[in-house]
């Protein structure tokens, strides 16, 4: 089996080759940067750019699925014109890979596609999941909507698409994780406003299993990329502070503080969604790390 990533070399992506390296899947890699070219037997680079509509089109052959991870990080100050740079990043892309495919008639089967828990309204009593039908009225509502759709349009290619709505990563190697123990580590934790807001996590470890889990079952449709068990951001804060041997003295941060410095982007910290993960236990998916605790103590301790 041979899969092609985009995103191959980003947080998730590392870890998805990692993967198939020693489950002996061969991997074509698309990327923006020449300096990350490499060709070996069971991986190999190819160049994109999906500004201009470039792309070696050679990344496709022998390739039976497509892993989608491209898009820019949403953890930088949304101006204007980095709002465009979001939402072209995960759209355009799409748009290309489809339309290569397509123009040369590659038997992809299926492409397995990263999305995210933004699409949920903020709530602290609802439970998500997949078939809840409306879509939060922020910025990153409107991302996942946009996005889900550019992916949906391979249906029309008669590729099976998989869309796996991923919550906070939590990671050594970047992502939030490192950003949330900071302020820990130096002794000035605290949870963010009130400290209710749900957050639905997953650990790399478990995601990269679960984009690799949908390839080999050819699984289609949403499924929601969190842990069985949600926390709110106190227990996050509390946690994370217990297994880095640190105390917790400061109040709350309120909301207007982090407005302030963050801009727009701030609500990243004061959304609430408590998703569910267990449509894809019930595909027989097992998670490694289901509970918080062990998941810090593995990447902190």
């Amino acid at each position: 089996m041979r899969v092609l990533i985009t995103g191959a070399t980003g947080l998730v992506g590392k870890e998805i080759v990692k993967l198939c390296q020693e489950d002996g899947i061969a991997v074509n890699y698309l990327t923006t940067s020449k300096s990350k070219l490499e060709t070996q037997d069971n991986y190999k680079g190819f160049y994109w750019n999906p500004q201009k509509g470039e792309i070696d089109t050679k990344c496709f052959e022998g390739v039976d699925a497509v892993i989608n991870l491209v898009g820019a990080s949403i953890s930088k100050r949304w101006t204007d014109s980095y709002k465009k740079e979001v939402l072209e990043s995960r759209t355009k892309t799409a748009a290309l890979l489809k339309k290569t495919i397509d123009d040369n008639n590659y038997p992809v089967k299926q492409i397995v596609s990263a999305s995210a828990i933004g699409v949920y309204p903020s709530s602290i009593t609802n439970y998500y999941e997949e078939d809840f039908n409306k879509i939060s009225d922020t910025f990153l509502g409107e991302v996942v909507e946009q996005w889900e759709a550019a992916v949906d349009a391979f249906k029309d290619s008669n590729i099976d698409v998989c869309k796996l709505r991923i919550g906070l990563v939590l990671s050594n190697d970047g992502g939030a994780l490192p950003e949330i123990i900071k302020p820990i580590k130096l002794g000035a934790g605290a949870a963010f406003g009130s400290g209710e807001q749900w957050q639905s996590w997953i650990h790399v470890e478990d995601l990269a299993s679960l984009f690799l889990y949908a390839v080999k079952e050819g699984l289609t449709g949403v499924y929601n990329a969190v842990a069985p068990n949600s926390v709110t951001n106190a227990e996050l804060t509390k946690l994370s502070a217990k297994v880095l041997k640190r105390p917790l003295i400061l109040p709350n941060i309120p909301k207007f503080a982090m407005k302030l410095v963050l801009g727009e982007m701030h609500i990243i910290l004061f959304e609430s969604q408590r998703v569910s993960s267990q449509k894809i236990e019930q595909e027989g998916f097992q998670f490694k790390y289901a509970n918080l605790c062990p998941a810090l103590e593995d990447l902190l301790g």
